[in-house]
């Protein structure tokens, strides 16, 4: 495994490969978050420079069967946010997002859409993301950017991911 995958078995959750830098939260308690795992995003490769992911169509579709919009952000969103924190958590920072935009190129009615989310920034206070999303054909559905404001982690913090209950 490279130093920038992570095991993409859902039924463990992706895990950091031990060259993986060291960070201040776990994937498995991101992983299992509530709407990632409803969403059905699964990660196939992370770090702050490369995240890659995938998402299933069916279950994230609008009322005419194709892909919502939303579910694209939120893939969007989760990648991006992912790196992000990953650049964070070298720099003692947890990432918060502050900026979404996506252009919706085309529509996707089945299988499953992957995206790769890839730095614009790395800064001390931001960080931003271009975000590509292809269908199984490999055709552009949509691009998005986000951007993160890079807080300090507070001294007391445990590490734990806080979840809703």
């Amino acid at each position: 495994m490279s130093d920038n995958q992570v095991d993409a078995d859902p039924a463990t959750g992706p895990q950091t490969s031990p060259e993986t830098p060291s960070v201040a939260f776990d994937f498995n308690s991101i992983a299992r978050s509530s709407l990632i795992d409803a969403m059905g995003i699964v990660f196939v490769e992370a770090s702050p420079e490369l995240v890659i992911g995938t998402m299933p169509v069916e279950g994230n579709t609008q009322p005419m069967g194709l892909l919502h919009g939303g579910a694209s952000c939120v893939l969007a969103e989760t990648l991006a946010s992912t790196g992000a924190a990953l650049h964070g958590a070298r720099i003692g920072k947890y990432a918060v997002g502050i900026d979404i935009n996506a252009t919706h190129h085309r529509g996707a009615s089945s299988g499953l859409v992957t995206a790769t989310a890839r730095p614009l920034q790395l800064g001390g206070s931001l960080a931003s993301y271009e975000i590509v999303i292809v269908d199984d054909a490999d055709r552009r559905v949509c691009t998005a950017r986000l951007t993160c404001l890079l807080r300090p982690i507070p001294e007391n913090w445990t590490g734990q991911v806080r979840r809703e209950p």
